[in-house]
């Protein structure tokens, strides 16, 4: 069965009812993804969820709120933990590919965790890096 890292843009918009073309298909590509049990998460995910729901500008939810749903997201997605190697390997994967430090990360996690697709919108959709591919699951034309 082949998993999934799900990136943080992706949880969030299931709270961002502005966006209401990306809202209800992250909130299906979530529902897919815990019924399959090829979803995950890492550590890194969960804080920039909370940061990003209830830190940047457009504040969706509390800060109660936020920790809460993190916890529902950590009960019911195994997550990864940053580690020093994953560090280490986004380090490289940042300078070799141009990713920005925490895009690496994410996809260094993926890597060293055999997880060969990453759900985000923030990489080219389609591209594969060392065996992660990068998938867009919020285009019409993707299914999960």
């Amino acid at each position: 069965m082949d998993q999934v890292l799900i990136d943080t843009n992706i949880l969030v918009y299931g709270y961002d009812s502005i966006e209401s073309m990306k809202q209800p298909r992250s909130l299906e590509v979530i529902k897919t993804m815990r019924e399959s049990g090829r979803g995950r998460l890492s550590t890194q995910v969960l804080g920039e969820f909370v940061n990003a729901s209830a830190r940047d500008r457009r504040r969706l939810l509390t800060i109660e709120r936020a920790l809460v749903e993190a916890k529902l997201f950590a009960d019911t997605f195994p997550v990864l933990d940053v580690t020093r190697a994953i560090v280490i390997a986004a380090i490289r994967g940042a300078r070799e590919y141009q990713l920005s430090y925490f895009d690496a990360q994410l996809w260094a996690t993926a890597k060293l965790n055999q997880v060969d697709t990453i759900y985000s919108e923030d990489f080219q959709h389609g591209r594969s890096i060392e065996g992660v591919r990068f998938i867009n699951p919020l285009l019409d034309d993707v299914t999960s």
